[in-house]
């Protein structure tokens, strides 16, 4: 039996890919905020006979003290860590300032990987085959690490937000073997493309509409989306980090993945948390 730990685990594809793993006899950990959310899940597992398999972990992931909670939560829970997911993104059309003082979508989508993922390394390095699965947007739009702002206090709009924490996760994942050359766990980026989830749902009216209306002629369902990457978590790629777009191989050449990059992100970041944490 596996353990599973998957943020953003109590809707699309971090929902669908915890109930894969519970159906087949192995533990998860779904980490999100909506308590509503988190309840069904576990309806859902008792309904598949793994109640006693299933954990719903509440925390909000855009402060830094939800991610660290979850950190000691999951340290609390279990020995070893099989799989961690990062599946939790939030469309934001409006800028959003979070408890810390960060945009929203950088403390989501990117911020809450970087201190989740560094803070279960000891847990992941315990397990058989790790694997560290960022579901994020390698070799889709380019988008750009806006350097001087990434709080995207001037110029902000909800694709140039969600593009940049991206990119950052790029960085995040070429860095990976530098922060851990001797390191057994695998870190895997996952572009699943267009996906039929609720990411339109905080867009506004027309938009919302228009989008969900597209999704379900051309998205991809998530039982079929998940598939690929449930078998990148089962077969853990052999070097240190991989990305993919649409089960595709990605080369990890170019700015996207460039490790001076990757190092000037890593520093920038640290230096980040070290003043929030000055601060509390």
């Amino acid at each position: 039996m596996r353990t599973y730990v998957i943020t953003g685990g109590t809707d699309g594809m971090g929902k669908g890919l915890g109930l894969h793993f519970l159906r087949r006899g192995d533990s998860v950990i779904a980490v999100a905020s909506g308590e509503d959310k988190g309840r069904a899940f576990l309806a859902e597992a008792h309904r598949l006979g793994a109640e006693g398999r299933a954990v719903f972990l509440r925390a909000d992931l855009s402060t830094v003290a939800g991610m660290r909670q979850v950190v000691e939560e999951v340290k609390a829970t279990t020995e070893a860590v099989d799989g961690l997911v990062f599946a939790a993104q939030r469309f934001r059309p409006k800028r959003e300032e979070t408890a810390d003082g960060l945009e929203f979508t950088f403390a989501l989508a990117y911020l809450s990987r970087f201190v989740i993922g560094h803070g279960l390394m000891e847990h992941l390095e315990r397990a058989q085959a790790p694997v560290v699965m960022n579901i994020a947007g390698p070799g889709g739009l380019p988008g750009r690490v806006n350097w001087d702002d990434l709080q995207w206090r001037d110029g902000y709009t909800g694709m140039r937000a969600a593009m940049q924490s991206s990119r950052c996760n790029d960085l995040l994942g070429a860095g990976f073997p530098a922060r851990y050359p001797a390191a057994r766990t695998r870190y895997v980026l996952y572009n699943p493309g267009f996906v039929n989830t609720s990411m339109a749902d905080p867009l506004p009216q027309p938009r919302r509409a228009v989008t969900k209306a597209l999704a379900r002629f051309f998205a991809m369902p998530v039982g079929k989306a998940i598939v690929p990457i449930a078998a990148l978590l089962d077969a853990a790629p052999g070097p240190a980090v991989t990305a993919y777009m649409r089960g595709k191989p990605l080369p990890l050449t170019g700015k996207d993945f460039n490790p001076d990059a990757a190092a000037r992100l890593d520093r920038v970041t640290t230096d980040l948390l070290g003043q929030i944490a000055a601060t509390r």
